[in-house]
């Protein structure tokens, strides 16, 4: 009974040995945490963009979430609607050789609302859905009328369909919860009158930014047809 009592402790003791002697295993190194990273950043990122386009409505709507759209400038930098979130969003659909976009941009109808709301944190930006608009046009004109907000490629016209954009210009704003909250003409004046002109976007910004509901928030756009493509 004696000789079976110190098998049992020795075989005991050489059980506790065997564990103390395995190592646990390694934790990752710094090198490795941040391989990982990308991975996790990615699958974020593309998570975030199917929940775009399952929400992504047909068509732009006032009072809706505005349709969700991504599309590189002429410099080829690339924006999405949704980086944008939290500010308001002005879009101006542009044709450099529309009559219409050139008279306002002579005389920055455009470039002076930009540069008086960008101080209060307003995004704007051009949108070009003619089938042959290409950034090297695109770069000469914003030279050419001291435009400082990029031109948004849409050769295909795909944001311009699901928008509804009928004429350069054609307006729209999308406020900071990312609501379409006004589309249509960027003034009352289609000839040019020499008359002082109501600005629509100027008016429905200031009341946005004063929490007030905009007056006239679907108005009639006016200009060139815009030149999609086999239209």
């Amino acid at each position: 009974m004696r000789g079976m009592k110190i098998i049992a402790i020795a075989t005991i003791a050489s059980i506790a040995l065997w564990g103390c002697g395995k190592k646990d295993a390694p934790a990752p190194t710094s090198e490795q945490a941040e391989r990982g990273a990308p991975e996790s950043a990615a699958t974020d990122e593309a998570e975030g963009e199917r929940d775009d386009a399952a929400e992504m409505p047909e068509r732009a709507t006032l009072g809706k979430p505005a349709p969700f759209f991504k599309a590189k400038d002429q410099d080829g930098e690339e924006h999405e609607l949704r980086n944008y979130r939290g500010k308001i969003v002005v879009l101006e659909w542009i044709n450099p050789e529309c009559p219409y976009v050139q008279r306002h941009h002579e005389a920055k109808t455009m470039a002076t609302l930009a540069e008086r709301y960008g101080e209060r944190d307003v995004v704007w930006l051009g949108i070009d859905s003619s089938h042959f608009v290409k950034p090297e046009a695109s770069k000469e004109f914003r030279e050419k009328y001291g435009v400082r907000y990029p031109v948004l490629q849409d050769p295909t016209g795909a944001i311009g369909r699901v928008y509804e954009a009928r004429t350069t210009p054609h307006m729209y704003i999308i406020d900071a919860e990312g609501i379409l909250r006004y589309r249509g003409a960027i003034d009352d004046d289609p000839r040019g009158s020499e008359g002082e002109a109501k600005n629509y976007v100027d008016a429905a910004l200031a009341a946005l930014l004063a929490g007030e509901e905009i007056a006239e928030a679907d108005t009639e756009p006016y200009g060139c047809t815009v030149k999609y493509e086999g239209s």
